[in-house]
């Protein structure tokens, strides 16, 4: 390739002729696919940026100015612009290359960041920080169509529209966040892109102010009041302009010679500045522009065809959801289905279609998503609210305060839950039943087969409070089949009976701990099993015929702080005899990226550490 095995850093950018610059994009959209064809990754929404990335970095003096990026998961051609191309052959593995922005990794990334609508907020910290140390670098973030609609962006909209503080805000709008974009603001953003009359006599203004001959600080007042008049004309609101924003756009995101010149010119704008960049997911290849979805995260495939060349035969617990919740509604006309912008990867698509009045995609919004249901339960609905555990994090308040206090009937199911592979420290869903088990009224199941979370569904929409169901993506599949005893509040399923030993074992843990079990049975010991179904409540009856064991050890994938072992530890320590428990878990640190196996494994929680740990404790009795 000409151009970019020349790049090692933004300065070698800089002495490309602008002419040149399509032709390193061309070269940066074969790379990516070449690349992620064989690795895995995010495509579409990295090809969607090429050009925006190229200009940007043209224009600006990375590392001093800074880019922020919202979500990161676009960011692999700054990542190649920045002397990383050798990187995406380790992209998302252990020990490699991360798939988001991560400062550790370069001085390029300004930001660490995983999760969407941060950037606003980051970058406007920064640019305070820059003006209050006397310094005068530019501050950008760029954020998506999808990501300006969180409440996070939309606070930070507000706070650096009413301040004079020089920053770009580039608005990438593709009209898709993982899925389509849907809401008011994606309404208000297509109405900017798609109306003729607003944008030709934005063109006619344009011709005319240019040939008018005023000077100074005049001219840039005059024009930027004509425009303003000119928007309050053609368009029914002009969001950004009242929010305090310099608006320019719409502009064409894949003509690199007008972003270039556009973008040397918005950057000496003084205040903050909104740049609106139309871009198109999966731009350059084919298979990713006609399926922008399947492109976003995509398994290694083949160039040609844009088919994956290893199909994913394990059973997911997503479609059991998805066939499960379509029963339930079909018996039940009370139920409704919430999702935050990912209605395919928890399993609702079924639902949408078949129920589309009763289902309600609230875009990138999780903790809206949680209070709306309260509204939903509070008035007589059942709904239920499907996000990934990593994303409920930034719904905790609202669990908290609006569901839990009243004891509404709102079912949480956390897909994703436990070690979540590729992603790395920003996506594990390692937390949710620390955060969770403190909550008043809050009930948390976590099944450990297909037929054991249908139950747990029957059971969620009869119960009279609210409840979390969390569980991997893929089922374990465990030496107990699908056999599932009815389920009762609180009660545990003892899955082999024993003495002296009990394995309590929470959701998809159940493959450990019927490995280790067998290993124990062949050292000579037997060990009671049991399916500890209930990370709250815990079934106290089943605890206190555990008096007079002389071990405990509990598994679970979680972190151990605030933990299902911890839960069990503040019970066992008011036996009259002393007990000893062990609690295999997460560890209290952030999880790096790599296979489930591998975050398993150096975590110590695979089959073989466990049971190597539990017999060396056995043998020395401690």
């Amino acid at each position: 390739m000409r151009f970019i095995n020349k790049i090692q850093c933004p300065q070698d950018l800089k002495k490309l002729k602008t002419t040149e610059l399509n032709a390193l994009a061309a070269e940066v959209r074969e790379f990516l696919v070449s690349s992620i064809s064989k690795t895995g990754g995010h495509l579409s929404s990295n090809l969607g940026v090429v050009d925006l990335t190229v200009a940007l970095h043209y224009c600006l003096n990375s590392p001093t100015d800074k880019i922020l990026w919202d979500v990161g998961h676009q960011c692999y051609t700054h990542k190649i612009l920045t002397g990383r191309m050798e990187g995406f052959k380790t992209l998302r593995q252990k020990g490699g290359m991360s798939g988001f922005i991560k400062s550790s990794e370069s001085v390029h990334d300004a930001f660490d960041v995983g999760h969407s609508s941060r950037s606003l907020s980051a970058a406007f910290g920064m640019a305070v920080s820059r003006d209050l140390q006397g310094e005068s670098h530019n501050i950008v973030a760029v954020a998506g169509d999808g990501a300006i609609t969180s409440g996070l962006a939309l606070e930070a909209l507000n706070n650096i529209g009413r301040s004079d503080t020089n920053m770009l805000v580039v608005l990438n709008d593709n009209q898709m966040s993982i899925s389509e974009n849907v809401g008011a603001m994606s309404k208000h953003l297509k109405y900017l892109r798609t109306t003729p009359s607003y944008i030709n006599a934005k063109k006619d203004v344009r011709n005319i102010l240019k040939n008018t001959p005023f000077v100074g600080d005049f001219s840039e007042k005059f024009i930027h009041q004509a425009k303003t008049r000119l928007k309050y004309l053609l368009l029914s609101g002009v969001l950004f302009e009242e929010l305090g924003f310099k608006y320019y756009g719409p502009v064409d995101g894949h003509n690199l010679g007008k972003l270039v010149d556009i973008l040397q010119n918005v950057k000496r704008v003084k205040g903050p500045v909104l740049l609106h960049v139309v871009t198109q997911k999966g731009k350059g290849y084919g298979p990713a522009e006609g399926a922008s979805f399947k492109f976003h995260g995509i398994a290694p495939f083949d160039v040609k065809t844009g088919k994956t060349l290893k199909v994913d035969e394990s059973q997911a617990y997503t479609d059991i959801f998805s066939g499960k919740i379509l029963k339930l509604r079909e018996s039940n006309d009370k139920i409704v289905a919430i999702t935050a912008a990912m209605p395919t990867g928890t399993g609702l698509c079924k639902f949408k279609r078949r129920f589309p009045k009763h289902f309600f995609d609230v875009g990138i919004a999780e903790s809206h998503a949680v209070t709306f249901a309260a509204g939903l339960a509070k008035t007589g609905l059942r709904p239920v609210v499907a996000i990934y555990s990593t994303f409920l994090q930034r719904a905790y308040d609202q669990i908290l305060h609006d569901v839990c206090l009243q004891n509404l009937p709102v079912v949480f199911v956390l897909d994703r839950a436990g070690a979540v592979p590729a992603d790395g420290e920003t996506h594990q869903g390692a937390y949710d039943i620390s955060f969770l088990s403190h909550m008043p009224n809050m009930t948390i199941m976590s099944p450990r087969n297909g037929q054991e979370l249908e139950t747990m569904l029957d059971f969620a929409f009869n119960h009279n409070g609210p409840v979390a169901i969390r569980y991997p993506k893929d089922v374990p599949s465990n030496l107990y089949g699908d056999r599932c005893a009815s389920i009762d509040l609180g009660r545990w399923e003892v899955l082999e009976e024993g003495k002296g030993i009990a394995i309590l074992s929470i959701g998809s843990m159940i493959d450990v701990a019927s490995s280790l079990r067998e290993k124990l049975v062949e050292a000579g010991h037997e060990p009671k099993l049991i399916n500890a179904r209930f990370a709250k409540p815990i079934d106290k009856d089943l605890i206190a015929t555990l008096e007079g064991f002389e071990y405990i050890f509990t598994l679970e994938e979680n972190v151990a702080c605030g933990g299902f072992g911890e839960i069990i530890a503040s019970k066992v320590r008011h036996f009259k005899k002393p007990i000893r428990l062990h609690n295999f878990a997460l560890p209290d640190a952030f999880l790096p990226q790599g296979t489930r196996e591998e975050i398993l494994r150096d975590a110590g929680l695979d089959a073989e550490s466990i049971t190597k740990k539990a017999l060396e404790m056995l043998e020395n009795g401690c």
